[in-house]
This record gives C-alpha cells, structure tokens and sequence, in this order.
C-alpha cells in the first residue's frame, strides 16, 4: 500500500510489539500529542493516519498506522492486517525483557512470514522515560537491531514525547528513498 502521486504517498506502517509495550501510546503521541496513563488493551488494531511533510525528501508521506493488538490470542487474525504493508516498527518496552526477546522470537519472525516485499522495520526500544527501572540495557538493543538487519534502533519515550517522531519520520523516509531508488 504504497504509491506515489506527485511527491505524495501512502505508507501502511504495522506497529509490533507485545501487549503493554507502550504500541498505542507511541501512535497517540505521534498522531495527536496526547498521552494516557491509563491502560486499555487493543482490541485486533486501531488505525490511525497522519500526513507527514518530508521536505528533504520534497514529498508528503500519508502514514497509515496499523496499531496491531500484542494479545496471543489475536494472533490468527494478525496476518490480514500485514496486507500491503510498507514497513513496521518493532517495539518493546526497556523494562521487560520478556518484551525484547519476543521481538526476534516471535514479532519479526512474524512480519517477514506475512510481508513479502522490502521488509523494512526499525527497532523501538520504548519507556525511556523509566530508566531506573530498565530491564534491557541500550547496547543490546543497538546490538539486536544490527543482527536483525533493521535500519536503526531508536529509544523513544511516549510519555515524554522523546523520539516519537524521529522514529516514524525516519521509517516513512527510509521507504520512500527505497522506492525512488
């Protein structure tokens, strides 16, 4: 779900990660600014859109979100929502490793099963804003990007609203170099 109409696009970005990562938070922060502390569990996905100005690039990205649901149970009918997807970001929170493991074990593994084409993701290391409480250190999440082949690794807080957008901005541009070339 990518095409191209003079400088403008359409991105389809499926959000990974476990259940409790931080996925929905990170969208409402980049899509409206807001941030909630209460936690309501997604149901199958939420999709949201935000129109992204990219003018290194001289072109406007149309980011359709697919906040997918991190619950096993949805795990069936998580493969229709990869249907033309563009990219992915793979996130998980710092303070769990459980959530860090399952992004080579089981979201990645996931995506590529499902996206045919370009697989392009970058890995989200979110709730940087808990450092005292970190549970995955900084080096192996730099480490596990490089080993999985994502285009960056980035730490983001959606609480404080640090890297929220550099993460989206940065995938959105990645594709779209990858398309133009």
């Amino acid at each position: 779900m990518s095409s191209k109409k003079s400088g403008d696009w359409v991105l389809k970005i499926a959000i990974l990660g476990d259940a409790g990562v931080g996925k929905t938070s990170l969208v409402n922060q980049f899509v409206d600014n807001s941030f909630k502390e209460d936690y309501k569990a997604t149901i199958g996905a939420n999709i949201l859109k935000k129109d992204v100005k990219l003018p290194q690039l001289n072109s406007t990205a149309k980011m359709v979100l697919w906040d997918i649901a991190g619950q096993t149970q949805y795990e069936k009918a998580r493969s229709a929502y990869y249907e033309g997807c563009s990219g992915a970001l793979l996130v998980y929170d710092i303070t769990r490793y459980s959530s860090f493991d399952n992004i080579s074990a089981r979201w990645l593994s996931d995506y590529r099963k499902h996206v045919k084409k370009e697989q392009l993701y970058i890995l989200v290391g979110n709730k940087n804003d808990l450092e005292h409480q970190r549970g995955v250190n900084n080096e192996d999440g730099a480490s596990l990007a490089e080993k999985i082949e994502a285009l960056e690794f980035i730490e983001t807080s959606a609480k404080d609203n640090i890297n929220v957008n550099e993460a989206f901005t940065k995938l959105a541009e990645a594709i779209i170099k990858l398309k133009t070339s």
